[in-house]
């Protein structure tokens, strides 16, 4: 039942083995539906949102992600996505945090496209964090990403408003 249960975290309901190739676009794009969908249920409450949703999503990936790792014997599997669901949600749970409100189509597009960004290159010292063990190796990169993501977001907005 545990591995079942890390299998599906861990691809994201199976979503990482349909699409194994762009399966951390996939992933991303879950991550930034799931985060709008979340924010929209819950309008008044921006940064509860952001901050469950990350304290939900940072354990059950660092735990599901290094499972299902282990069990398909490699370090970084490429069907595994959740890491890129937590690193997008991290991306928008900044901005929206910061900016105390919703988060308009602008923000969120911005916010996913920075975050692939950030995610495919990997500038230092973001790759170094895959060097970390087990789930940890796997998700502190997209956790990086999805921090220098939102804070570049912020930073284009506030030069675009300002």
């Amino acid at each position: 039942m545990k591995a079942f249960l890390a299998r599906a975290l861990a691809t994201v309901g199976g979503l990482g083995d349909v699409f194994p190739a762009p399966g951390t676009t996939v992933g991303s794009l879950v991550g930034a539906v799931l985060y709008w969908t979340a924010s929209i249920l819950w309008p008044g409450a921006v940064t509860q949102v952001a901050l469950v949703g990350l304290a939900v999503l940072l354990p059950a990936s660092v735990w599901a992600c290094g499972a299902e790792a282990e069990r398909r014997g490699v370090a970084d599997p490429h069907p595994v996505v959740l890491d890129e669901v937590a690193g997008q949600w991290l991306t928008l749970g900044i901005v929206a945090i910061v900016q105390h409100r919703l988060l308009g189509l602008r923000e969120l597009a911005t916010g996913f496209l920075l975050f692939r960004i950030f995610d495919v290159l990997k500038p230092w010292p973001i790759r170094r964090l895959e060097e970390l063990p087990g789930g940890w190796g796997i998700v502190a990169d997209d956790l990086a990403a999805g921090a220098a993501a939102g804070a570049l977001t912020l930073a284009l907005f506030a030069l675009l408003a300002g």
